[in-house]
């Protein structure tokens, strides 16, 4: 299929998709939808895919217990944002896995304290697939499929207790 050009704005009554198209097999893989509303995610350990969970805002719970939101492998141009939707803050922790140790973060999350400090927190860039949000306060955190190894992550928390980055 050739590349079409639009000099005006292109109008959709439902959302938009990005998709990619495997070159050998033809298998067609979403990568993201724009346009669609918010998805509450479960109080509960949820594995994402792109099809319902990327190019939207995932609104995560105030939790009964922490739980652990499982990226699918990574797309290139996929995008994650993570914010926290609790009415207070949380006794309970969000935990952002990737699908393996093969699959890492790059970059890190700015950490508001809540006993007034600011600071930074980094992953390793080589191994890191986890974070850890401490009893969150609030968060904004996007994650971004950079390749078919690697999430670039950015974004915010706010907590007294600094979010942190390991291996699985």
């Amino acid at each position: 299929m050739a590349n079409t050009t639009f000099s005006g704005p292109v109008r959709s009554e439902s959302t938009v998709k990005t998709v990619s198209k495997n070159t050998s097999t033809g298998a067609i893989t979403e990568v993201t939808t724009f346009g669609d509303g918010p998805v509450s995610l479960a109080d509960a350990d949820v594995t994402l895919t792109n099809a319902t969970h990327s190019g939207r805002v995932l609104l995560v719970p105030d939790g009964g217990q922490d739980n652990t939101y499982t990226l699918p492998a990574p797309i290139a141009g996929s995008v994650f944002r993570f914010v926290y939707a609790g009415g207070a803050a949380d006794a309970t922790d969000a935990i952002i896995v990737t699908p393996g140790n093969t699959n890492f973060f790059i970059g890190g999350v700015t950490f508001l304290d809540s006993d007034n400090e600011v600071s930074s927190v980094f992953s390793n860039g080589s191994s890191n697939s986890k974070i850890q949000i401490n009893v969150p306060a609030g968060f904004d955190v996007t994650i971004v499929g950079k390749d078919t190894t690697n999430y670039q992550i950015f974004g915010n928390v706010t907590s007294a207790t600094a979010p942190t980055f390991g291996d699985q």
